[in-house]
């Protein structure tokens, strides 16, 4: 089972990894956070399956956040390459894309991937807030 959403900003994807990791009992096989220009993808995949109750629960607070999305065909390829144990600074050479975690995310990840970013623009952009 897995769930890939669309989320704004920093901010919101902060929530769904703290959100994730306040259940522990939902049994979370990996989290990949990817940033792009206008926002983030994150995916969620599972070791197995959820109860409907769980399941309701896990969609109605990511779509609160965010939007279901269906990834291009680049970024489909490098979240494939990263599930199937690719090497994530790989990846990112291989499809141009920007993964800020794969794995189990912390906090203190995407707080430095948003620092580095700003830093190197010199403002934050409004994905990054």
């Amino acid at each position: 089972m897995e769930y890939l959403y669309y989320l704004a900003n920093a901010s919101l994807t902060l929530r769904a990894v703290q959100f994730l990791h306040a259940r522990p009992r939902t049994p979370v096989s990996f989290i990949t956070v990817i940033h792009q220009i206008d926002g983030w993808v994150v995916r969620i995949k599972l070791r197995g399956h959820l109860s409907p109750q769980e399941d309701g629960d896990i969609r109605a607070f990511f779509n609160e956040l965010g939007i279901s999305y269906e990834p291009p065909m680049r970024v489909q390829m490098a979240l494939w390459s990263l599930e199937a144990g690719q090497c994530p600074v790989d990846v990112m050479r291989r499809y141009q894309v920007a993964i800020v975690s794969h794995g189990s995310p912390e906090r203190e990840e995407i707080e430095a991937f948003r620092q580095q970013f700003v830093r190197g623009l010199g403002y934050c952009p409004e994905t990054l807030a």
